[in-house]
């Protein structure tokens, strides 16, 4: 997971009788920014040198501009509602995410809406080294498992082309209930799902604002570190 912190979770697991995995930086981490332009480019035909490549994908990094990648370093003020609100609903989700990529002077402007369809294929995610293995141990053991993640479109097909939808009982997404972390009314839901009362969930994830969120109804909270993507790493 985000800080490979499978053992940890295991041993925690003993004593809760299901868990609540945050999506992106703790079960999976998206592709480099650069290899994400580099893949748009290439569909789109564009001959763009890798000096100019490389110096794009910086500027899109520093606008945020890549869902599951950093946030935005400095975030226009026009776009803060939008920002607050971009895991409600698909179209809010888009928005705000191919316009943080128009910031950028891009070598085309029709690739800000190409370079966010890109971000929701599989191939665009990896799992951390011990996702798999962490998800089989809990099977295993018998303890149920939701992902619960702050999210504009739907994930699954991620799980299952990585071949880990197997291990995951339910899918809690923002934006199919409305309703984002730190909300406790997502952990809520989930909890529900699992059939568990919250004192007897777990939530893992990596951050300390939406994932704690989880502590207001009572659920124990393991917090790991948010390890970015590396180009040429395939883990």
């Amino acid at each position: 997971m985000g800080r490979e912190a499978g053992s940890d979770v295991g041993v925690l697991a003993g004593a809760v009788t299901g868990v609540m995995f945050d999506f992106s930086g703790t079960l999976f981490r998206v592709e480099p920014t650069e290899d994400w332009l580099r893949a748009i480019v290439a569909d789109a035909g564009i001959d763009l040198p890798e000096a100019e490549l490389i110096a794009c994908a910086a500027l899109l990094e520093e606008a945020g501009a890549l869902p599951g990648g950093a946030s935005p370093r400095r975030l226009p003020a026009r776009l803060e509602p939008l920002w607050r609100e971009r895991d409600l609903s698909p179209a809010q989700h888009r928005a705000a995410y191919t316009a943080l990529a128009r910031e950028v002077p891009l070598p085309s402007a029709e690739l800000a809406d190409a370079l966010y369809e890109r971000h929701r294929v599989p191939a665009a995610w990896r799992p951390y080294p011990d996702t798999a293995a962490t998800l089989a141990a809990l099977r295993e053991r018998g303890v149920p498992v939701a992902v619960v993640s702050n999210i504009g479109w739907d994930l699954r097909p991620v799980f299952r082309a990585h071949g880990v939808d197997r291990f995951v009982d339910a899918y809690v997404l923002s934006f199919e209930h409305g309703v984002q972390k730190p909300d406790p009314r997502l952990f809520r839901i989930a909890c529900e799902a699992l059939g568990a009362a919250p004192a007897d969930v777990l939530m893992v994830g990596d951050d300390a604002v939406a994932d704690a969120g989880a502590a207001a109804l009572g659920c124990p909270v393991r917090l790991v570190e948010h390890l970015p993507s590396r180009s040429g790493r395939t883990d």
